[in-house]
């Protein structure tokens, strides 16, 4: 049953509501939606491109088991059939904001010829990884499919202007961390959510767009979701936006979107996975460049079923996409011998989480682990579901 919660009553409760005083939240069952007073198509002006702040990463204290005894621990881990929603590459059609003047003109510079190759990067945490520009040499790379369905979320949280990272998924819906959109346990959301695809640099090639409606699952925004360290390794810190139409029009029509998978999809029988993680960490290039990381992921029963990944994003990269599959897949023409084909779960550009948390502090940026709630039919489906029933155009 569908209950209503005006904001001045969340207030007169105690629950300190960022919003504007006439804003929505209401309760569908396990999902409490903000719907904004007066959904506009641009950004606000205390929405502060210039001089945004990367939103906390949620620091884990207590470290994971490694990958051998995690899978030891869910050998017996279970889920619900693997399924997905597939993605769309959309027209590229470009429509470029200048949203302020570049942090450093020379960010796209390559680096210099001949340094020394290094060898994979790890941690404390022996966990090894590849975080680099998505930016070819010479080329920015991020305003092409599929790198451009990801992007820079930029939100207020009391007078500062936050940033963390965010995908579309639909036309007109963003996925990110709910930590980027409510405070744990605190019935409260932030407001002003303006996200920017493919955002490079203070340019906003495909434009900025506003959200009218954020969902998030009730047990997270009241406190009682299952989490191994409260507010921080939790099973529910996933988040979707709809984003206001410009002329009629969403931003996946555009840049297109990625597809999303859950309960599963793309894992192995020993909870293994491959992840390519995009986002906007603030301490690599300022955060003005998207970038990318690969590692081979594995669940963890023990943190709230959450995957753990080998990484070197920190704070900004909150809600950006892990995905599987990605890229533009090759045409297995002609037929190869044996009879050569995709294996199994082999969808393309397949969100499968986001960026919930990772480890803060001296000692901790030496792990360099990062996790993510798991995709389920419970949370992720949920909230698309949800959310295409209220605005179908969103979705269509």
């Amino acid at each position: 049953m569908k209950s209503v919660v005006r904001t001045a009553a969340l207030t007169a409760l105690g629950c300190l509501a960022a919003t504007a005083a006439s804003a929505d939240v209401r309760r569908f069952g396990p999902v409490t939606v903000f719907t904004a007073a007066s959904p506009a198509a641009q950004p606000p002006a205390s929405i502060d491109f210039a001089n945004a702040r990367e939103m906390p990463l949620p620091a884990a204290r207590a470290l994971p088991p490694s990958q051998a005894e995690a899978l030891q621990q869910g050998s017996a881990l279970r889920r619900g059939r693997p399924g997905s929603s597939p993605g769309d590459s959309g027209s590229g059609e470009e429509s470029p904001i200048q949203l302020a003047a570049p942090l450093n003109p020379q960010i796209q510079q390559v680096q210099p010829q001949g340094q020394r190759i290094e060898p994979a990067e790890f941690g404390t945490s022996n966990h090894p990884f590849t975080t680099a520009r998505v930016n070819a040499e010479l080329n920015k790379t991020s305003k092409f499919y599929p790198y451009r369905a990801a992007g820079k979320l930029f939100f207020n949280d009391g007078g500062g202007t936050f940033v963390c990272s965010a995908a579309l998924i639909k036309p007109g819906i963003v996925v990110t961390a709910a930590h980027c959109v409510a405070a744990f346990g605190q019935s409260r959301y932030y407001t002003n959510w303006t996200f920017v695809p493919a955002y490079n640099n203070g340019l906003a090639p495909y434009g900025s767009w506003t959200a009218s409606n954020a969902y998030v699952l009730t047990s997270y925004f009241n406190g009682a979701d299952s989490c191994a360290q409260a507010g921080v390794v939790c099973q529910n810190d996933v988040a979707v936006l709809v984003q206001n139409p410009q002329s009629g029009q969403y931003p996946g029509g555009s840049t297109g979107f990625f597809g999303y998978g859950f309960d599963g999809f793309g894992f192995n029988d020993q909870n293994q996975v491959l992840v390519n993680q995009l986002g906007y960490p603030v301490a690599l290039d300022s955060g003005e460049l998207m970038q990318r990381n690969d590692s081979q992921g594995f669940v963890d029963p023990i943190s709230a079923n959450n995957t753990i990944i080998g990484s070197l994003m920190t704070g900004g990269s909150s809600g950006g996409p892990w995905l599987v599959n990605l890229g533009i897949a090759p045409q297995l023409l002609p037929p190869l011998q044996g009879g050569t084909k995709f294996g199994q779960d082999a969808t393309r550009n397949t969100v499968v989480g986001v960026t919930s948390w990772g480890y803060g502090g001296l000692s901790g940026y030496k792990v360099k682990q990062m996790g993510a709630s798991p995709f389920t039919s419970a949370n992720i489906v949920f909230l698309v579901n949800t959310a295409c029933s209220q605005v179908p155009a969103a979705c269509q």
